[in-house]
């Protein structure tokens, strides 16, 4: 889809996504940046971008840079030309407003960080998928990694889908950084067996499974030994949920990066 078919086609309820982002050599991969562009090409090109990333856990939630958006390089070791790296997307005041009137209620206080900008979570895959950098562009923390308080917290941002915003889970669908350092290469078996029940329990609409997925899923502690890049997928899942589109999921990226499962999932 053209650039001029995607701006016709705004102005319907956007999808929600859950995707994994990679980290800033994603831009060197040989497939997924493809496949981030092609995604994004046949998407209904959005008014703006909600990002809920991996990399910003922050209590009370907070809004972060909503004039100039800069970038953060949460990240160390890497060759210098990754820090180089420009986003100069629009900041997304109007749309820092509604969030703050969707989610400020009695007993849950919202905050702006007002020179908190992208992390490589947010950058790295609008890179690929928007590079004219044109779209604003808001992110929000996540204030808890408790799949239950975070879905509540994606229904209740869901009303900003039909307004044009894209609403973003960045994550990883698995992610222990002992895959990396995997001498023999390959796709460890922990990794492997995540994805294939992530996968069926998409399928099968499984979502109390999934919201359970350290009880229930094989390897489910060896994929996330720590929580916070699964986290993101319910956020995804509490917006389309709340627009009657949780059952209408797909896969749209599957496959393995470095050992870990790049699954990627659209709603709507």
């Amino acid at each position: 889809m053209s650039v001029a078919a995607t701006e016709r086609a705004t102005g319907g309820r956007m999808p929600a996504l859950y995707l994994s982002h990679g980290a800033p050599p994603l831009a060197d991969d040989p497939v997924w940046p493809g496949q981030l562009a092609a995604w994004a090409a046949a998407l209904p090109r959005p008014k703006a971008v909600l990002m809920v990333s991996a990399h910003w856990e922050e209590a009370p939630l907070a809004l972060g840079a909503v004039e100039t958006v800069p970038l953060v390089h949460d990240f160390w070791g890497f060759p210098e030309h990754y820090y180089r790296v420009r986003y100069d997307a629009p900041g997304a005041p109007e749309l820092a407003d509604s969030v703050r009137k969707l989610l400020r209620a009695p007993g849950t206080p919202v905050q702006d960080i007002p020179d908190r900008g992208l992390d490589h979570g947010a950058y790295v895959p609008l890179v690929e998928m928007y590079p004219d950098a044109r779209i604003p562009v808001l992110q929000v923390s996540m204030p808890t990694l408790d799949p239950v308080r975070l879905m509540d917290i994606g229904r209740r941002l869901a009303p900003l889908r039909d307004e044009g915003v894209l609403i973003i889970g960045s994550g990883f669908f698995t992610h222990n950084l002992a895959a990396l350092r995997n001498p023999g290469g390959g796709v460890p078996s922990w990794s492997a067996e995540f994805d294939d029940w992530g996968r069926r329990a998409l399928a099968d609409r499984d979502w109390d499974a999934l919201l359970d997925f350290l009880g229930k899923a094989p390897a489910g502690r060896y994929a996330h030994p720590r929580t916070e890049h699964f986290a993101p997928l319910f956020v995804t899942m509490g917006a389309a949920e709340a627009g009657g589109e949780l059952d209408g999921q797909k896969s749209v990226i599957d496959g393995f990066w470095m050992g870990l499962a790049k699954r990627s999932v659209q709603f709507g």
